[in-house]
């Protein structure tokens, strides 16, 4: 019995080596590209996608304590404006250069396909505090305040239903 049990661990090993073994073959072969013009990896944007929500899974709930005015709005639109509109594309206008050469293309959060107004803002609130790990999202919790990071969540939160005043402000 004993070894049986043997031949069955040695099998194992084997397997985990010769797996791990053609998978790094593979990946330094120069089959795979990292080029942002080239093809998704296989499983690539499911495991970005599962990880991602498992690391934001705890803050669903999260609620800002601002109240949700137009004087919250503007400000929202300002800082969106100056950090955020480069990538993810203000009302009205096409992606920019930038946005269209970056993988994965940051979603146009103010066209009908890339508003996320569904999301929980504390999620939201989330990736605009730690950003998203090998897409091009910066962490903004050392650039923007708490409060600021709140405003520009209710922005994007409520992208569907702005005011004239702070789409002004979006269209400068």
């Amino acid at each position: 019995m004993p070894s049986r049990f043997r031949w069955f661990f040695y099998g194992v090993i084997l397997t985990t080596v010769v797996i791990f073994g053609g998978a790094y073959g593979y990946l330094t072969s120069g089959y795979v590209s990292m080029a942002t013009s080239a093809p998704p990896l296989p499983l690539e944007e499911t495991v970005a996608r599962v990880t991602l929500e498992a690391s934001y899974r705890g803050s669903r709930d999260l609620q800002s304590l601002l109240p949700l005015d137009n004087e919250n709005l503007v400000a929202g639109a300002r800082l969106f404006k100056s950090h955020c509109g480069g990538c993810h594309g203000l009302p009205g206008r096409p992606s920019t250069a930038w946005a269209n050469a970056m993988f994965p293309h940051p979603p146009q959060l103010f066209e009908k396909d890339g508003m996320v107004t569904d999301d929980p803002q504390g999620i939201t609130y989330w990736k605009v505090t730690h950003g998203i790990r090998l897409s091009g999202m910066p962490a903004f919790d050392k650039a923007l305040s708490e409060t600021e990071r709140w405003q520009v969540t209710m922005l994007i939160a409520h992208a569907d239903k702005l005011s004239p005043q702070v789409h002004s402000v979006l269209n400068r």
